[in-house]
């Protein structure tokens, strides 16, 4: 058997990754992805995920998504000159919520034709056929004739393309439609795709009359998306035309518009302050920024222009060196659900969006195509198996918005709910899960005329084209829990040709590449195995790959045994919130202390050190009847009554946590006693007034710091104004310490009877005397939702010293709130 060391390969990256920069552009095609479709699953981790992608998450999505479909419907009745007694209120982005859904549903239909789904993807279509007007253009606000507030919808189409969403919108449908008509062969959808792109191709570019007084628009929309969906439509169909406009709207960003302001009209918040070529660093909105780096390469690779190549490596660079969470999340920071300063990365505070993780996981897999680099595949999985996954329940019907790597069960961090949440109003990550997880299956082999890869370790079958034959190709593997991989390969003829097995990052002395998370033990590279025919094989390193030359023979089988070893990592200490933190991973997955598995609390355990080999034990668990894991117990400590003692610290993945109700739940680990006494909690407010308060409540009680069961909740104090029934109250409270504000949060009391949800309400908020309306964040609303916190967020940073809530109730009913939530950013 050979014993390959990766060290040397190990170091070249620790270079590369401090030097932000990768490696020069080398004159080849990119590979081509074996996809999806041409590959089967056979394992036990993926298969059961796409059978619930089937069976529960993407129908669950469609019925989560039928107001979309009204907003069309609305649309499509006006153009056919029906009155519109009570339109739908104006929304700017559900309908590209509808489309992801659709593109996933598509992807479902070309592994497997279902009859049902088939025949609402029709239903649908037809209409959006009916709501796009004569000219092409699609947006249900501006057809019905109600859209929105200016600084929302804009007054006229394409006059707020900023806010707006229209072409954000139209490229999640390019995307659904070539997804449709690759799995059916059915064009309406993609005949309505394209003749809106003719549209948006004439309005931006060239002018029309009925636009913009005739001048093109020439602007880059304030959310990316168009650009890379463009490019699929590009390669779908064959037409230059989506190439050119694709990259068009690339060249123009930061050029012709430069937005000026602060929060969401910074021009970094979609990547405007400067041309994209002369970017070096994510910045702003996270997911609108992997996107945009998406459709970078992806117009790179098809142009054949090294120039896009070598801004993303410097962008790719400094993500992974200054600006990612261990699990592979993205975009740290509330406020701008994106970047901020380096080497800011919280663990409860963090905001890690499920969808700018699966942008990582597109942008990431994308230079792998294109530089044929382990590296970037080495990000995508671990941003896939860790932050993506945990976005979604192991049930399929449950989601994370927001993934901190620390939570005590109880802060509403998840959009108004400290658990996951069944959707959102902004419904951007449910659809996206619906729309990414059946395309895995086509990340896991790719290939030139030369050269098989293999990418990401899942049993699987498939047929790859190779030096002119046909290639069979079969892996079995118990991955991610086992580092034990088996491949069949089955050539029709012999045939000579290279096979590149990937060995991770994390068989180095990091986690993943860059220079942020380093294992702890010294070890610079563990050892993999590789042999053929149960014989020993010569293989080299390249790229990361171990990679092994011969001519291939019908029934030849490869081994490859990469050592998983539970790791224990630390981090750079100017990550101020990992400082004396240690993170514990096996293979390619994070794991974290859950309180389900730790029933007296995880926020009180450390562990000094990490433990000897012999201390750490691996074990099997049934996560809720869903999924099978590994777990890890390691000795630790735990303070009880104010002493540390001796406890067992049990891990899951990180994936699986809070599908057994919501707790505790820590990540980076503590190796000091003193940093697991929590802070003394008080109520954050100096004083608090109401319009009016019953006399067995009490106004302070919003304050109190109690976390409601329920929105019936009577075992904890609340505020009500029974019994002044349909009258407009308001509640004010004074902030104890007055600062930039983050979110505001009431979590409604309802019994069902004289007090209920208010009909409406709003946030005021006061510094230096001065009260005005709060101006939310460009995707929040004002919501009547029972038993979560109602959260919502300022526009822009904004200082405070006092918030005021006003609610307009029911006619026949009072209003009341059990505890309100006021976040202020930190220091």
């Amino acid at each position: 058997m050979l014993i390959v060391r990766s060290s040397l390969r190990r170091a070249s990256l620790a270079i590369i990754a401090s030097s932000g920069c990768i490696v020069s552009h080398a004159e080849e095609a990119s590979l081509q992805e074996i996809a999806f479709d041409q590959v089967k699953l056979t394992d036990e981790f993926w298969s059961p995920r796409l059978e619930r992608q089937r069976t529960v998450l993407v129908p669950f999505a469609f019925s989560k998504t039928e107001e979309a479909v009204a907003h069309l419907q609305a649309a499509a009745d006006v153009l056919a000159g029906k009155p519109q007694a009570n339109p739908p209120k104006p929304q700017r982005y559900i309908t590209s919520d509808l489309y992801k859904v659709m593109e996933g549903a598509a992807y479902l239909l070309k592994s497997h034709r279902d009859p049902e789904i088939e025949a609402r993807m029709d239903r649908i279509t037809d209409v959006i056929a009916a709501s796009q007007k004569p000219d092409g253009y699609i947006f249900p606000p501006h057809v019905i004739g109600n859209a929105g507030p200016r600084d929302e919808t804009g007054d006229k189409p394409y006059s707020y393309e900023v806010h707006s969403h229209e072409t954000y919108n139209v490229g999640h449908l390019y995307e659904a439609a070539v997804a449709y008509y690759k799995a059916t062969g059915k064009r309406k959808l993609l005949d309505v795709a394209e003749k809106n792109a003719r549209h948006i191709n004439h309005v931006f570019f060239e002018g029309d009359p009925a636009y913009n007084g005739g001048k093109p628009v020439n602007q880059a929309p304030g959310h990316e998306e168009i650009e890379l969906a463009l490019v699929k439509m590009h390669e779908a169909t064959g037409d230059p035309l989506y190439l050119t406009m694709a990259r068009r709207f690339l060249e123009i960003r930061g050029v012709t518009y430069v937005p000026h302001g602060e929060g969401i009209m910074a021009p970094s918040y979609a990547q405007q302050q400067a041309p994209v070529l002369k970017q070096d660093a994510p910045v702003g909105h996270a997911v609108r920024a992997t996107y945009l780096y998406s459709a970078m390469a992806d117009v790179g690779r098809l142009e054949r222009d090294p120039q896009y190549g070598e801004a993303l490596d410097k962008i790719w660079g400094n993500m992974v060196n200054k600006l990612m969470h261990i699990t592979g999340g993205l975009g740290a920071i509330h406020g701008i659900e994106g970047f901020g300063p380096d080497y800011e990365l919280p663990n409860a505070d963090a905001y890690n969006e499920t969808c700018a993780a699966v942008g990582n996981v597109f942008f990431s897999y994308r230079l792998f195509l294109n530089q044929r680099d382990s590296r970037y595949l080495d990000v995508a999985e671990v941003a896939l198996y860790n932050n993506v996954l945990a976005g979604v329940n192991l049930e399929g019907n449950r989601f994370f918005y927001v993934n901190p790597l620390e939570s005590d069960g109880h802060r509403p961090f998840n959009q108004g709910t400290a658990g996951r949440a069944e959707w959102f109003h902004t419904a951007c990550c449910p659809t996206n899960l619906a729309r990414l997880l059946p395309q895995v299956a086509g990340m896991i082999y790719s290939a030139d005329e030369k050269d098989l890869y293999v990418g990401l370790y899942a049993g699987s079958e498939t047929q790859v084209d190779l030096a002119g034959t046909k290639v069979k190709v079969a892996q079995k593997t118990g991955y991610p829990f086992s580092g034990k991989v088996e491949l069949s390969l089955d050539p029709e003829t012999p045939a000579e040709f290279a096979l590149r097995l990937r060995v991770p990052t994390w068989t180095g002395d990091r986690f993943v590449p860059g220079n942020l998370y380093r294992f702890l033990d010294g070890a610079t590279s563990s050892p993999i195995a590789v042999t053929v025919n149960g014989k020993a094989e010569a293989a080299t390193m390249e790229k990361g790959f171990a990679v092994i030359r011969r001519k291939w023979n019908a029934g030849d089988k490869v081994s490859l045994e990469l050592s998983m070893p539970v790791r224990f990592a630390g981090c750079d200490p100017r990550v101020r919130a990992d400082v004396d933190r240690i993170a514990v991973t096996r293979g390619p997955l994070v794991y974290c202390a859950e309180q389900a598995d730790n029933p007296g609390g995880v926020l009180n355990e450390f562990l000094a050190s990490p433990p000897a080999v012999s201390e750490v034990k691996v074990g099997d668990q049934d996560i809720a009847g869903l999924a099978k894991v590994k777990t890890i117990s390691l000795p630790g400590q735990a303070l009880v009554d104010g002493k540390a003692a001796a406890a067992e610290l049990k891990l899951i993945p990180y994936y699986a946590w809070n599908n057994r109700g919501a707790g505790q739940m820590e990540v980076w680990l503590p190796r000091k006693q003193a940093m697991t006494i929590p802070r003394a909690e008080d109520s954050p407010f100096k004083a608090v007034r109401a319009s009016h308060t019953w006399q067995r409540d009490l106004a302070e009680a919003v304050g109190d710091l109690r976390s409601p069961a329920d929105s019936k909740d009577e075992g904890i104090p609340r505020w009500t104004s029974w019994p002044e029934k349909g009258k407009a109250q308001w509640v004010e409270v004074d902030l104890k310490k007055p600062g930039k504000l983050r979110s505001v949060a009431p979590y409604w009391y309802d019994d069902g009877g004289g007090v209920q949800l208010p009909v409406s309400w709003e946030v005021e908020t006061r510094s230096g005397g001065e009260w005005l309306p709060l101006k939310l964040y460009n995707t929040d609303a004002y919501q009547q939702a029972k038993d979560q916190f109602n959260v919502v967020h300022p526009a822009s940073p904004i200082p405070v010293d006092a918030i005021r809530v006003k609610m307009a109730p029911k006619a026949d009913a009072c209003v009341g709130i059990l505890e309100l939530r006021v976040e202020m950013e930190g220091p």
